[in-house]
C-alpha cells in the first residue's frame, strides 16, 4: 500500500481522536462547573409569607414587648428589615391585586375589599407574578387566603381562582367568603351549613388549628419541590378579626399580662361557647390581646418551620424569604403606636407594614433600610432577582429595588409613592375616603368627601399629629398637584367608585 495513503489515514484518525477528546473534555468541564456552581448561579426560590391585618408595631423586632416572635427576630437578624414599607391600600383585596400584578389598585379597579357577591375580580388578562415565574420553569404554589374574587355561593357571576393566575397548586382558599374567627376544624363559620375554607379533612387531630395546618402544608410544598425553583405564597388568615388564638397559647399570654379592656360590649364567639354576653374570653381586648399574640406566635412558628426545612435541604442561601402584612392593624383590637390610625385609613397606621427580606446569597444580614417602598415593587424586583424580563406590553407601577436589597444605601429612583382609597357610604369598616402621596419625608392626605388637606413631615412627626398644610403652602400645593396628576395617569377620579 502507498505509504502516503497510510500516513494520511493515520493523520485523519489522530485528528478524529483529538476532536473526540476535546468534546469529552468540554463535557467534563461543563459537568464540573455545574457541580461547582453556587446558589447565586441558580434561579432563587421564593417564599412570600403574608399576614392579614398585622400592625407595623406588633413584632418584637419592631419594638413590641408583649408579643413573642423569636423566628421573625432571627429572620430580621439574618436579613433586611424595612422601616418604611407600605401597602398599596389599607385593606386586603387591593394589596393582593397589586402584589400579583405590580400595578396600583387604582389602575386595576380593585379599590376596596371585594364583597362575597362582587362582580369584580382580578381579571385573567393580567400577566401575574406566578404566571411569569411559571413560564420560566418555577413550580408555583398558593396556600391560604385569596380574596380576589366574588363567590358563586353568594351569586357572583364568576369566580377567579389561583389556578387562573398561574398557580400550579393551591390549598386552603376560601369557598364562599373570607370568614373570620372560625379558625378550628371543621372551619365552618358559626352554624352555617358549609365550610368557608377548602380543606376537606383534618390532618393534625380533632382540634386542628388553621394556621398550624397552613404551616405544615407550606413545609410539604418546599420538600416536594426541593429540586426545582419554586415560588410559594403563604397567605395567612391570621391575625384578622375576630381574633381566636390556639387555646394553649392564649392561656400563656393571659398569664403573661392581664388583657386590656374590651373594645366591644358583646362577642358572638363567646356567646356561641355559652360564656354569656360581653367579651369574657377577651377576643376584643384593646391592648395586651392574648388572642392576637397567640395568633402571631402561630404564624411565627411556621416561619421557624420553613427556615428549618430550608436548612435541612441546603436551600437557605438561595431562597428569598419575605415576611410582611397586607395592611395595618385594626384599631379596635390593637394599637399601631406610634403611628396614627389603622386599617381602612391612609394614615401611617393603616398603610405602613412590617417587612423583612432574607436572601443570604445577595442581601447583607442584620441591616435596616429606611427608604420608602410599596408592595407594587415586589413584582418587578422578584422578576429581576430571577433574571426574568418584565412581560412586554405590561404596565408596571412598581420599581425593581433589587439594588437596594443588595445595598440599603442604594437610593430607590422614585419621586413619590401614592394611594387612592375612595369609599362608598355607609362603609362596613368606617374608614376614611382619601388619596395620599409621599415624597421624601413629606406626606399629603386629601379627604375626598370634604377636600380637606393634611400635610405631615414624617421624619419629624411619624405619628401625624401636626398638620402643616397652612404653614407649608408651597409644599402642600406641589404635592396636591402631583397627586391630581398621578390619579389622572392611572385613569381614575377622586370620586368613590363601587367595588361591588
Amino acid at each position: 500500500m502507498d505509504k502516503t495513503l497510510i500516513n494520511r489515514h493515520e493523520v485523519t484518525t489522530r485528528i478524529c481522536l483529538l476532536l473526540v477528546g476535546i468534546c469529552l473534555l468540554n463535557i467534563l468541564i461543563e459537568s464540573a462547573l455545574a457541580t461547582m456552581a453556587g446558589p447565586e448561579d441558580q434561579p432563587p426560590n421564593i417564599i412570600f409569607i403574608l399576614a392579614d391585618d398585622l400592625g407595623w408595631s406588633e413584632l418584637e423586632c419592631y419594638g413590641n414587648s408583649f408579643n413573642e416572635t423569636p423566628n421573625l427576630n432571627r429572620l430580621s437578624q439574618e436579613g433586611m428589615r424595612f422601616t418604611d414599607a407600605y401597602a398599596a391600600a389599607p385593606v386586603c383585596s387591593p394589596y393582593r391585586a397589586a402584589l400579583l400584578t405590580g400595578k396600583h389598585p387604582a389602575r386595576i379597579g380593585i379599590l376596596d375589599f371585594l364583597r362575597p357577591d362582587s362582580v369584580n375580580a382580578l381579571d385573567t388578562s393580567y400577566m401575574t407574578l406566578p404566571e411569569s415565574l411559571n413560564e420560566h420553569g418555577y413550580a408555583t404554589g398558593m396556600i391560604g387566603k385569596w380574596h380576589l374574587t366574588g363567590y358563586a355561593y353568594h351569586g357572583a357571576a364568576r369566580e377567579i381562582r389561583p389556578g387562573d393566575h398561574g398557580f400550579d397548586w393551591d390549598f386552603g382558599g376560601e369557598i364562599k367568603s373570607v370568614g373570620n374567627g372560625a379558625n378550628f376544624w371543621p372551619y365552618v363559620f358559626r352554624d352555617q351549613p358549609i365550610p368557608w375554607i377548602d380543606i376537606p379533612k383534618n390532618r393534625l387531630g380533632k382540634e386542628e388549628y388553621l394556621t398550624d395546618r397552613l404551616n405544615v402544608e407550606a413545609v410539604d410544598f418546599v420538600q416536594q419541590h426541593r429540586d426545582e425553583p419554586f415560588f410559594l405564597l403563604l397567605s395567612h388568615y391570621a391575625p384578622h378579626t375576630i381574633l381566636n388564638g390556639r387555646p394553649d397559647l392564649v392561656e400563656k399570654y393571659k398569664a403573661k399580662h392581664a388583657p386590656g379592656k374590651s373594645t366591644r360590649n358583646r362577642c358572638y364567639l363567646c356567646e356561641d361557647k355559652g360564656l354569656g354576653r360581653g367579651d369574657p374570653d377577651h377576643h376584643w381586648a384593646g391592648d395586651h390581646n392574648p388572642h392576637l399574640a397567640a395568633m402571631l406566635e402561630s404564624i411565627d412558628e411556621g416561619v421557624g418551620m420553613l427556615m428549618e426545612k430550608l436548612e435541612e435541604l441546603d436551600l437557605t442561601k438561595n431562597t428569598i424569604l419575605i415576611f410582611t402584612s397586607d395592611n395595618g392593624g385594626e384599631t379596635n383590637v390593637t394599637s399601631n403606636t406610634p403611628l396614627r390610625g389603622g386599617k381602612s385609613e391612609l394614615y401611617e397606621g393603616g398603610i405602613r407594614v412590617p417587612l423583612i427580606v432574607r436572601w443570604p446569597a445577595m442581601i447583607p444580614a442584620g441591616v435596616t433600610c429606611n427608604q420608602p417602598t410599596q408592595n407594587t415593587d415586589f413584582y418587578p424586583t422578584l422578576l429581576d432577582a430571577a433574571s426574568i424580563r418584565k412581560p412586554s406590553g405590561e404596565i408596571v407601577d412598581g420599581l425593581s429595588i433589587l439594588d437596594t436589597w443588595k445595598n440599603p444605601q442604594q437610593l430607590i429612583p422614585r419621586d413619590y409613592i401614592a394611594w387612592h382609597y375612595p369609599l362608598e357610604r355607609p362603609h362596613f369598616l368606617g374608614g376614611v375616603s382619601a388619596s395620599a402621596i409621599r415624597s421624601g419625608p413629606w406626606k399629603l392626605i386629601e379627604h375626598l368627601e370634604s377636600g380637606y388637606l393634611q400635610l405631615y413631615s414624617l421624619h419629624k412627626d411619624p405619628g401625624e399629629t401636626t398638620n402643616l398644610a397652612e404653614s407649608e403652602v408651597a409644599m402642600t400645593s406641589r404635592l396636591h398637584q402631583a397627586l391630581i396628576d398621578w390619579r389622572a395617569s392611572v385613569s381614575t377620579t377622586s370620586l368613590p367608585a363601587s367595588n361591588q
